[in-house]
């Protein structure tokens, strides 16, 4: 029952995940025709401004979250040490708590950079483009955002999900 359970929450994961790729795909669109209106109004090094935006926000965003899954995994290895937990492997548990914290730190601190970043982009392209536009475009940047985060979210709930049910096939005799 409790495997078929998991077969079912990860098969409902996976349908989520379909769509939410798909969601992906349309923001891309949507994001390449913003694009082309940005060139066809902005001066090059503008435009180049705005690409360099686009392109970071991406990266920054996916390696926020990428380390701060680790984080949570490291975390949650760390919660179950017990007495019988080798000294080696608690060592090698905190430096690796130490080592991601301060690279999520640093990740935010690339996070704040972005932020001002897309405030001065969006500074040049109000000059260019109508209320509507401008809405449009903070609208683009604030889906992109959110489809990175939930496309990460799905992708850690599968994981775990195959995880619990592989551990389960294996403790079955």
């Amino acid at each position: 029952e409790l495997m078929a359970s998991l077969q079912s929450r990860l098969q409902a994961l996976w349908e989520e995940q379909e769509l939410v790729l798909l969601e992906v795909r349309q923001c891309a669109k949507w994001g390449e025709e913003l694009e082309v209106l940005v060139q066809e109004l902005c001066k090059p090094n503008e435009f180049e401004r705005y690409l360099m935006f686009i392109g970071d926000l991406e990266k920054v965003v996916s390696l926020l979250l990428c380390l701060s899954s680790r984080l949570a995994r490291v975390q949650n290895a760390i919660s179950r040490v017990d007495g019988n937990t080798e000294a080696e492997e608690k060592q090698s548990l905190n430096e690796r708590h130490k080592l991601l914290s301060r690279q999520r730190e640093d990740a935010k601190d690339l996070k704040e950079n972005l932020d001002r970043r897309e405030r001065v982009v969006s500074g040049i392209l109000a000059k260019y483009l109508t209320e509507q536009q401008l809405q449009d475009y903070q609208h683009f940047v604030q889906v992109k955002t959110s489809l990175l985060i939930e496309q990460k979210d799905l992708e850690e709930q599968i994981k775990f999900f195959e995880e619990q049910l592989e551990y389960l096939e294996q403790s079955i005799p």
